[in-house]
């Protein structure tokens, strides 16, 4: 194992190679997605018009195109550390696609993640209070600070709320509906339904979406927002 010298030990990285360690960061999330969408390729997840339903009235759309030309909606888990590698380039893909692509979320929480449930249920119910994007997104952003705990998080979730202005009153009564959680595992009953393994999972104009790259992903993202 190298180990610095005294004369460089203390210093501070120059700016090149800042870039170079944010270069690395990019490219190994990208790396992760991509692998993630490869290993996708091989999902056994039925067409959608053999089970199940892909999109129902009251599923929670993250954006509505003004101009709607296709739909992509995605199955995710708040805990899931692939999900959170693919929210940039769904951000992204909102951002390029905001006119002719609607974009709509399944909760699919998966048993093995401590607080898949809790922050989905939270989010949930800052959705009830018109707060969705704000929670879903700040969820992403701090996932590394509470995934993969053991411990509850709910505490944790509440603060978002707090710090998102809802009125905690209404947001606590909601956390505390079964209807609330009944709500998210409608979504998973779907998922399950629909054949859905793991997250995150795709579907384009109610297909699934089975992409090897991230360049394929927007290439069909592209042609089902032109056609």
């Amino acid at each position: 194992m190298s180990t610095a010298s005294p004369a460089t030990a203390g210093q501070r990285k120059s700016p090149k190679a800042k870039i170079v360690v944010w270069a690395l960061l990019a490219a190994v999330v990208a790396a992760a997605v991509i692998a993630f969408l490869v290993a996708r390729g091989s999902s056994t997840a039925a067409a959608p018009e053999d089970v199940g339903q892909v999109v129902r009235e009251n599923s929670r759309v993250l954006s509505k195109a003004p101009d709607e030309q296709a739909v992509l909606v995605e199955f995710l888990d708040y805990e899931c550390e692939s999900c959170r590698a693919a929210y940039p380039f769904i951000e992204e893909l909102r951002t390029d696609y905001a006119d002719t692509v609607t974009f709509v979320h399944r909760y699919f929480p998966l048993p093995g993640h401590r607080n898949s449930m809790n922050a989905a249920v939270a989010v949930e119910a800052a959705a009830q209070q018109g707060k969705y994007e704000a929670m879903y997104q700040r969820m992403y952003e701090t996932q590394a600070q509470w995934g993969e705990s053991a411990e509850d998080k709910s505490a944790v979730f509440r603060g978002f709320a707090q710090d998102l202005g809802l009125d905690m009153a209404a947001f606590d009564a909601a956390v505390a509906d079964p209807a609330t959680q009944e709500r998210v595992e409608l979504d998973v009953a779907d998922g399950e339904a629909l054949g859905v393994g793991g997250t995150p999972t795709f579907y384009l104009d109610g297909e699934v979406l089975n992409p090897e790259s991230l360049e394929q992903f927007r290439a069909a993202v592209e042609a089902a927002a032109t056609d």
